[in-house]
């Protein structure tokens, strides 16, 4: 039977984010944690600057969340505050490496057999399909 893109879409994003969270939680991290580490990984910003990078993913789970977040990664030592930008410590970068590794592997094992230009394709199609939804939706 032929599905439409948004029942493969969101079967994908569900599978996707199941199988994040559990390679994650090998590491006690949170996709939130994970992304505040890979973003630091850049370089220090302000919380104001990570709040606005990680915008796009918490829209569903709001301020609250991502203050728990934070707070337990500092609990953890992960990261610090220093001259008002947060940064990664020693031992947030020996997590982050850790975890980009077994990031890396997941998504290997999820593109298995997905060439490099079946990949950029896809993605392209989704982005202009995005794009064209977003503009199409009622403000």
């Amino acid at each position: 039977m032929n599905r439409p893109i948004g029942y493969w879409v969101k079967r994908l994003d569900a599978a996707l984010e199941s199988h994040l969270d559990s390679t994650l939680a090998r590491l006690h991290l949170s996709r939130r944690q994970w992304q505040v580490l890979n973003t630091l990984s850049s370089g220090p910003i302000t919380p104001f600057e990570l709040t606005d990078v990680l915008r796009p993913f918490s829209a569903a789970n709001g301020s609250a969340a991502q203050e728990r977040d934070m707070a337990a990664l500092v609990r953890r030592e992960l990261v610090f505050l220093l001259d008002g930008r947060l940064t990664l410590t020693n031992d947030g970068w020996a997590l982050h490496t850790e975890a980009s590794r077994m990031v890396d592997d997941s998504r290997r094992d999820l593109t298995a057999g997905i060439g490099v230009d079946e990949y950029a394709m896809a993605v392209s199609v989704l982005e202009r399909m995005t794009k064209n939804a977003e503009r199409l939706a009622p403000h």
